[in-house]
């Protein structure tokens, strides 16, 4: 969902010098006193026994499980964005399991831990087609989905095509149209966050030498999708759904949250304070009592 025009250049220059720390000047936008303009090193997820595999869809998808089951609520299936992984969410994971909830976390497929087909064009249908089939999988007829990014673009897309199987949808930072993006390779954070996940696909990645066949998949994607109009909301039960950002989103045009908003005539907009696309680890503290505010009510 990224400025397609010119990053994908430079991402192959953060590719050719990330190994020499040359690119981007990460410690500048980590240490930065405005909390818009920083990058907070990435979470971790509490303690587990290393997460499961699922074979979904021909791929091995990862998944986690924090938690007990509560009667009252819904399990969260978290669903993070593009180029990233399960833990960004970290902070949101660990407030929620102390709170009683049943956490699920979900690397999409070719992200983090979780394997792909290479042969196989990526689009939201299919990943959202993997996080059904994961519900099925875990025996759960109904979640609520918190989604960052390409993630809250998929928990939108679940809540449209399968309405029966979602609670609530809280949408971080989605944009319904191509035409919404912003050039992110103007944005130092975003540079960061790219030259972040490259490290952290070899790190996590069952694919670890295959990085630009993985940002070709993805690229390809985001050159056509999503690419949704006004129709395709009406079947999304807009009581249960939050369509928010940050009040410095670098990565979507407002307006294409005030659309959604506009849309889904019964959803709530959210503007959260000082954060951009990144807004979970920057201010993850009110990001939590906003998540709690609409997911912990009855």
């Amino acid at each position: 969902m990224f400025g397609l025009s010119n990053l994908f250049g430079l991402v192959s220059q953060v590719v050719l010098l990330w190994p020499c720390g040359k690119y981007p000047d990460e410690s500048t936008v980590i240490r930065s006193s405005k909390r818009w303009l920083s990058l907070p090193a990435t979470p971790s997820l509490p303690w587990s026994r290393g997460g499961k595999y699922a074979e979904i869809n021909n791929i091995q998808l990862w998944y986690d499980i924090f938690g007990p089951s509560n009667p009252h609520h819904s399990p969260i299936f978290f669903l993070h964005g593009g180029l990233g992984n399960s833990d960004y969410f970290g902070h949101q994971v660990q407030f929620f399991r102390r709170k009683g909830f049943k956490v699920v976390t979900v690397d999409s497929r070719g992200h983090g831990r979780s394997t792909t087909d290479f042969d196989i064009a990526l689009g939201y249908d299919l990943m959202s087609d993997d996080f059904v089939a994961l519900l099925d999988h875990l025996h759960i007829p109904k979640a609520s989905f918190v989604g960052w990014s390409d993630g809250a673009i998929s928990a939108l897309n679940i809540a449209a095509k399968h309405p029966s199987r979602v609670d609530k949808v809280f949408a971080f930072s989605a944009n319904y149209n191509t035409s919404g993006v912003m050039d992110t390779t103007l944005s130092p954070v975003f540079m960061t966050y790219i030259n972040r996940t490259i490290s952290e696909y070899g790190r996590l990645s069952p694919h670890a030498d295959r990085f630009n066949d993985f940002l070709n998949q993805i690229m390809q994607m985001w050159k056509g999708q999503p690419n949704w109009t006004e129709p395709f909301f009406s079947t999304i039960n807009s009581t249960n759904v939050w369509i928010v950002d940050g009040d410095h989103e670098e990565a979507v045009l407002r307006s294409q949250q005030d659309d959604m908003a506009r849309w889904l005539p019964d959803a709530g907009q959210l503007l959260l304070p000082q954060v951009s696309h990144f807004a979970f680890i920057q201010d993850p503290d009110t990001f939590n009592a906003m998540l709690w505010s609409f997911l912990g009510r009855d």
